[in-house]
């Protein structure tokens, strides 16, 4: 039978599919297009099934209920019998999966809505905080603005000055500020996402080292702005659903 996981984000959601035999790959709720890849469970099991990405806002039209969950936009798409898990535990489980039991480590999640972060030390968690309320719309503020400017974030350039605004709605009024003043569009907003990086790193208790989970493993610019403060590892943006199985 197959098996459905999410992490349904406020702007994304991402769904793996498991399949306990071939016969179930007959029966896919996913793209029948999307590639059919190894994973490997908690306990080390080899695993087969298909990994997708979509707008969480066609979770409506999708009519599916999964089984193991977590994210802010899952209500009402979970089974009777499923299972919920708190963000947190499941960046915590998903981390120590792919850092393979890390001893010191601090993981550091930053989506569209919140920001979050873990750390291990000794091999085992001792520390975390989530701000959803100071780190609000970050992610969601950059993407707004990369589609209202017509700009590709992947082509960004880093600043060296940041706007030292971490929410993205207060920070919106000092970017356009910027724009009204002629500054381009596209070092206002460089100027926020450095903004973001610098209030990340001190959020986390300014580590030397942070491996990052979440959408911003995609923007160049946010890595080289947080680059400027530690080191940074991206673990990519399916963190979360691995902590799930």
């Amino acid at each position: 039978m197959n098996k459905l996981l999410i992490d349904a984000g406020t702007t994304w959601s991402k769904v793996l599919e498991l399949f306990e035999d071939d016969s179930d790959i007959q029966n896919s709720f996913l793209n029948e297009n999307k590639e059919i890849s190894e994973f490997r469970d908690k306990n080390g099991n080899l695993l087969k099934g298909k990994i997708s990405l979509f707008p969480s806002k066609q979770l409506q039209k999708l009519n599916i209920l999964f089984d193991n969950a977590t994210g802010h936009m899952v209500k009402n798409h979970i089974k009777t019998d499923g299972i919920y898990e708190n963000e947190v535990i499941a960046l915590a489980y998903g981390a120590k999966k792919i850092l393979n039991n890390p001893q010191d480590a601090t993981i550091v999640d930053l989506g569209s809505r919140d920001v979050k972060w873990i750390k291990f030390k000794g091999g085992k968690y001792c520390d975390l905080d989530w701000n959803g309320n100071c780190g609000s719309a970050t992610g969601a503020t950059v993407e707004m603005l990369c589609k209202f400017y017509d700009i590709n974030p992947v082509h960004i350039e880093t600043h060296n000055e940041k706007i030292p605004v971490t929410c993205g709605v207060f920070a919106m009024e000092k970017i356009m500020d910027l724009i009204a003043s002629d500054t381009p569009a596209e070092t206002a907003i460089s100027k926020y996402i450095h903004g973001i990086a610098y209030s990340t790193w001190k959020f986390a208790g300014q580590p030397d080292k942070i491996y990052l989970s979440g959408g911003f493993c995609m923007n160049p610019c946010f890595i080289k702005s947080l680059e400027i403060y530690c080191n940074v590892i991206p673990l990519g943006r399916y963190v979360l659903l691995e902590g799930l199985y």
